[in-house]
């Protein structure tokens, strides 16, 4: 029964003997006898007899971090005597009695045992000892492992005198000064990438390659200086020539104020105003120069200009009003009414000169050019409005008052060749192909017979030029001074300028195909200079057997008559 009670109150087990067992003994035991055994045999004798350990329960110590630790830190070898053979037993302390001994034990199974027993740590962390830093040796660093570096950094110095040594030449670097004269040159990102000494964690550089890559370096530096020096110079030459443009401006702005406006019927064909003319006029004088060019053959003043403007108005509203009939009846509606109409003209504003911003609907130009064209199309309702008159009218409208553009763009108009190509007069077109031809066969013959050889006609690039005068194919700028020869010379300035543009690119042009060809005379470059084509158009001799343009043209037409009357069928009788 006391077995039993003391069973229970132990969890089942019985309890440790009243002498007890020492502190780790069942696990020390083990451990100390293989160390004793394995002394014994080293010293060539038989392993030492232990004795038998009792059974129980180890007293586990809370302070420790575990049982095996304690074993450990027990059976070490210092606690050994220096005999070999294991230390006695300590005494057991007297006994208690047994009614005294078995209410210790259950109280000590039921209380403190089995809470050691759940409290304690089985698996204590152990506090990693802090090692002192190692300074990792320069190499290259793979998992964690830093091998020692053989090459270490050099100086420059020694690279270099190694490499004389090795090679027996004697490299001479440019010196620093010279090197660091100009440092805006020298291209700094790549500094570090050519001449700094690799990092620590990568191999260095050989001599050879160090000074491969100090000469690569030199020969990067020299050529931004060559391409910044050439750059500044480019810079500085277009500065100059602005400037000196400029004053030629200012300079010819006085002479032509001053001088042949106030007599300009005088002087308009004098030599010198004539140079002056070539070579641009000043955009203060510009449209002065151009309505005086021009003339007012049609006698038209700016009143007859309202007139007309308010027809255009009442049209574009009645067009408004009445779309949806218009569109029922456009079978019996005119061909000149259907040009007319607010959207065509609206739909050609909108692509003229977009890069301008200013001809755009809501620009400040927008309605002012509408009303031009609007006024025009009812003023020759024969003509009526051709796509490519927007840019004539805007080019007009840069450089003169409303009325004033209107007067100078009906005129211009009324101009035989610009009537021609605007009537669609195909006969008269093609003659004026046929005269571009003569003089394009006299300056270019080689081009010409290339054009030849795929059947490239003349109008599939000189239509477009005529329509707008060259102010949609080249630069504002440049086709405002076209334009001022233009105003001088009269029609054949336009075809002259076309050979001139030829002369100009024909190198590429020798290399073309059809297609290639059409497509770049469509849409030339825009790098193009107004220095370099009035070259070309200089070169360009509008003579034919010692005939001018005026009188190829005319010989053309001579026998376009004769070859009608030959062809005309007789007269009945």
């Amino acid at each position: 029964e006391e077995e039993e009670e003391a069973k229970l109150q132990n969890g089942g087990f019985l309890p440790c003997p009243a002498g007890g067992v020492p502190s780790g003994t069942a696990l020390e035991e083990p451990l100390r006898s293989c160390r004793l055994r394995s002394e014994a045999e080293r010293r060539g004798g038989a392993p030492a007899a232990l004795p038998p350990a009792p059974l129980g329960f180890t007293d586990v110590n809370l302070n420790s971090r575990n049982t095996y630790e304690v074993s450990r830190r027990r059976s070490a070898p210092e606690h050994l005597p220096h005999g070999g053979t294991a230390p006695a037993e300590p005494a057991p302390p007297p006994q208690e009695p047994a009614e005294r001994a078995r209410h210790r034990a259950g109280i000590a199974g039921a209380g403190s045992t089995f809470a050691e027993f759940f409290t304690r740590n089985f698996f204590a962390k152990r506090t990693k000892e802090l090692k002192p830093a190692v300074p990792s040796a320069p190499g290259w660093k793979l998992f964690g492992k830093v091998p020692p570096r053989e090459n270490l950094p050099k100086d420059s110095k020694i690279i270099q005198q190694e490499y004389e040594a090795r090679t027996g030449r004697m490299y001479k670097p440019p010196p620093p000064s010279a090197r660091r004269k100009n440092i805006e040159f020298e291209p700094l990102s790549t500094t570090a990438l050519i001449l700094e000494d690799r990092p620590a964690n990568l191999p260095a550089k050989s001599v050879e390659e160090a000074l491969r890559h100090r000469q690569e370096y030199d020969e990067m530096v020299a050529e931004a200086k060559k391409r910044e020096i050439k750059e500044a110079h480019k810079r500085k030459k277009i500065m100059r020539e602005r400037f000196k443009q400029e004053e030629n401006i200012a300079s010819a702005m006085v002479i032509w104020v001053n001088e042949i406006l106030p007599n300009w019927e005088g002087m308009r064909a004098t030599r010198r105003v004539r140079e002056l003319w070539w070579q641009g006029l000043p955009p203060s004088v510009r449209g002065k120069v151009w309505s005086l060019a021009v003339g007012n053959e049609l006698n038209i003043t700016p009143e007859l200009y309202e007139i007309f403007l308010s027809r255009a108005k009442e049209r574009w509203k009645s067009f408004s009003e009445t779309s949806s009939e218009n569109d029922i009846e456009d079978a019996g509606a005119s061909v000149a009414d259907r040009e007319a109409s607010l959207e065509l003209i609206k739909l050609d504003i909108s692509r003229t000169f977009p890069s301008l911003y200013i001809f755009q609907k809501g620009g400040p130009y927008h309605d002012l050019l509408h009303s031009v064209l609007g006024a025009y199309t009812c003023y020759r309702p024969d003509v009526g409005y051709v796509q490519g008159m927007s840019f004539i009218a805007a080019v007009l409208i840069l450089n003169l008052e409303e009325a004033d553009a209107f007067i100078a763009f009906a005129n211009l108009l009324n101009k035989p060749c610009q009537l021609a190509f605007f009537r669609v007069d195909h006969s008269m077109m093609l003659k004026y192909f046929a005269a571009f031809e003569v003089f394009f066969e006299e300056n270019l013959p080689k081009l010409f017979l290339h054009f030849k050889s795929y059947s490239l006609t003349p109008d599939i690039y000189l239509i477009d030029w005529i329509f707008t005068l060259y102010s949609k194919s080249l630069p504002l700028d440049l086709a405002c001074r076209v334009w001022d020869v233009f105003c001088r010379d009269g029609e054949e300035f336009l075809f002259r300028t076309g050979l001139g543009i030829l002369r100009l690119y024909e190198d590429i042009l020798l290399q073309m195909d059809f297609i290639h060809i059409a497509q770049f005379l469509t849409k030339l470059p825009e790098d193009i200079t107004s220095e370099k084509l009035f070259s070309c158009i200089a070169a360009i001799q509008m003579q034919n057997s010692n005939k001018k343009w005026a009188q190829v043209f005319a010989s053309l037409m001579k026998d376009n008559k004769e070859g009608d009357k030959n062809h005309s069928p007789a007269p009945k009788s």
